[in-house]
């Protein structure tokens, strides 16, 4: 680990690679949710072909969370672990209205950083 100021932009590799773009909206109150998405983002990290995520949500509790992947394989292995299923059980039954994912292969990927940018 470097000692750098954290970006909250996901370090993702030269494509290709995989992206799973989870779009929702949280019903009221926490219920849980906060401490479950913390556990949920330390267990992905560890995951096989796991890249990283990019994560936003506004105050009306509508989110988006990108995650990136090396393949398919990990992403359906992710989808498949034991405590990501209670996890989404538990979404679809307590915390989200209304959820969408979508999984798309990154063909291109650029950006831009100023270099005085933190």
């Amino acid at each position: 680990m470097n000692n750098a100021t954290p970006t909250p932009f996901a370090s993702t590799p030269q494509p290709p690679y995989y992206a799973v773009i989870f779009a929702s909206r949280r019903g009221a109150g926490d219920q849980g949710y906060g401490a479950m998405a913390q556990r949920m983002a330390e267990l992905a990290a560890q995951q096989p072909g796991y890249l990283g995520a990019d994560s936003a949500r506004d105050a009306d509790g509508f989110g988006i969370t990108v995650s990136y992947w090396a393949s398919e394989q990990a992403i359906a292995a992710w989808k498949a672990h034991a405590e990501h299923q209670l996890a989404q059980q538990q979404g679809q039954s307590c915390w989200y209205e209304h959820y969408e994912i979508r999984i798309a292969k990154v063909e291109r990927a650029y950006g831009m950083r100023h270099s005085g940018a933190a």
